[in-house]
C-alpha cells in the first residue's frame, strides 16, 4: 500500500516539474511477469524518471553511498525498491536482489555503464545486465532518456525499444566475453533509440 501511494506521489511531483514525452509506449511489456529495463545513466533523476513510465512494482541498484546519507532518505528510497551495490566490485549480493525481485515479478532497472555520463555519450556496458538477465530467463526492454534545457518544467523525452526475448540471454555465464559481447549488442540498441530521439530543446 505505502509503494502504491509514495509512487504516485512522485509521478505527481515529476510531472509538475518536469514536462515528461513518452516515444515507444506501444514497446512496454503487457504480462505480469518480471522483465529488465535496460537504460542510459545522466542523471540521478534517472530511476524515478524510467520507473513512474512502467506500470507495476520496480527494483533498482543504487550506489551503497547514497543509503549512508540519513536514515530517512535510506528507508524511503528502500521502500521506493532500491537496494545498495558496491561499485567498482562484483557484488554476489546485489545480483541475488535483483534475481528475487525478477523472480516476484519486479521490473529490475538497470544502467548497463555502471555509472552516470557526465557528457550525454554513451559508455561501455559492463556485464551485469546480461548476468541477471541470463539467470533470470527475462527479457530486456532497452531505453533512452533524453533532458533538454535545465528549467522549470524542463522537457524529457524517454525513449522504449522493443524487448529484447530472453532466448537471446540463453548462454553460459562463465563465458566472460560472451556476456560483454550480449551486454554491447544491448548498448547498441539504447545507442538506436539515442539517434531517433526526438528533440528536447
Amino acid at each position: 500500500m505505502f509503494y502504491e501511494i509514495a509512487r504516485e506521489l512522485v509521478s505527481f511531483a515529476y510531472h509538475i516539474v518536469f514536462s515528461i514525452q513518452v516515444v515507444g509506449k506501444e514497446n512496454i511489456p503487457q504480462e505480469k511477469s518480471g522483465f529488465i529495463i535496460a537504460s542510459n545513466h545522466v542523471s540521478n533523476n534517472d530511476p524515478p524518471v524510467v520507473g513512474i513510465t512502467f506500470h507495476g512494482k520496480y527494483t533498482f541498484m543504487a550506489k551503497e553511498e547514497l543509503f549512508q546519507k540519513n536514515r530517512i532518505f535510506t528507508w524511503l528510497i528502500t521502500k521506493l525498491g532500491a537496494f545498495p551495490v558496491k561499485r567498482g566490485a562484483k557484488d554476489n549480493t546485489a545480483i541475488e536482489k535483483a534475481l528475487d525481485s525478477l523472480k516476484h515479478g519486479r521490473i529490475f532497472i538497470i544502467f548497463p555503464e555502471g555509472t552516470r555520463s557526465k557528457d550525454g555519450e554513451l559508455g561501455k556496458a559492463k556485464s551485469g545486465v546480461t548476468l541477471i538477465a541470463a539467470q533470470a530467463k527475462v527479457p530486456v526492454v532497452p531505453v533512452f532518456v533524453k533532458y533538454g534545457p535545465k528549467k522549470f518544467r524542463r522537457k524529457i523525452c524517454i525513449s522504449i525499444g522493443e524487448a529484447i526475448p530472453a532466448e537471446k540471454f540463453d548462454v553460459d555465464i562463465s563465458d566472460r566475453r560472451m556476456l560483454k559481447e550480449i551486454s554491447s549488442g544491448i548498448m547498441d540498441r539504447i545507442a538506436e533509440l539515442k539517434e531517433n530521439a526526438p528533440d528536447v530543446g
